[in-house]
């Protein structure tokens, strides 16, 4: 007897469905994941006359970028896996890139999601404005960026399977990034600069500035590109190498 299967795009459409209901009602990690970037660009008004409304806005969303990939991300595929939801997942008919894409396309919601709110409130509350091509690539430069932060937890959620540990990891990377990143930013020493501009922080930054004032992009600019890229690339492939479906 012929077995008539769903449609890939039907078992995509389901598992996004319901992915996306999951995260909704898991509200409180979305809130602690988009509040810190949101109370930055608020406490940091009095450094755009100084720094410039690219720069604090680029800070903001790379900031969010981290959180939504090492804190959200990493963390929920750590829990499900321990909780043997992707084992169920996988003896029905859905192929094994399917749950993992629809993974993906959520926290793609979250980073446009992210970015928008970035936008907004930087326009209502300081009024930093752009133009509609700023406004269009700075979204496409977050969703690559995006990739490298989403592909760095997905290599830590495969190299440790207890979900405690992978929380604390996370944290902990999450706040060497941010340390990093941030006080980097501010330091003259010429050499600790330019570790911290090649850095996945500094170069996702650099492309999401840059976007925001497409006249302002360089030769150095598309190498922060090139980089980014790299970056994300070398830490899918060692995610995606070293990911486990099942707990040990």
């Amino acid at each position: 007897m012929e077995t008539n299967l769903p449609k890939t795009t039907k078992i995509l459409s389901a598992l996004f469905r319901a992915d996306l209901i999951t995260q909704w009602r898991n509200h409180r990690s979305v809130v602690m994941v988009l509040a810190v970037p949101i109370v930055i660009l608020v406490t940091w008004k009095g450094l755009i006359t100084q720094l410039g409304g690219p720069f604090v806005l680029s800070t903001c969303i790379t900031i969010g970028l981290i959180s939504i990939g090492l804190m959200g991300y990493s963390n929920s595929v750590a829990r499900d896996r321990e909780k043997g939801v992707f084992q169920r997942l996988r003896v029905g008919p859905a192929p094994s890139w399917c749950i993992m894409a629809s993974r993906l396309l959520v926290q793609l919601v979250m980073i446009m999601g992210l970015t928008l709110m970035v936008f907004i409130v930087g326009y209502q509350y300081d009024k930093i404005s752009l133009t509609a091509v700023g406004y269009i690539l700075t979204f496409f430069s977050a969703i690559i960026g995006g990739a490298v932060y989403l592909s760095m937890g997905q290599v830590i959620v495969g190299r440790i399977n207890n979900p405690e540990s992978v929380n604390s990891t996370t944290r902990l990377v999450y706040f060497l990034f941010v340390m990093v990143g941030m006080v980097g930013s501010f330091i003259k020493n010429d050499k600790i600069k330019q570790i911290v501009n090649y850095s996945p922080y500094g170069a996702v930054k650099a492309i999401l500035a840059a976007s925001m004032q497409p006249a302002t992009w360089s030769n150095t600019t598309s190498i922060y590109l090139l980089l980014v890229l790299g970056y994300a690339a070398i830490f899918s492939i060692l995610g995606i190498k070293w990911f486990k479906w099942n707990k040990i």
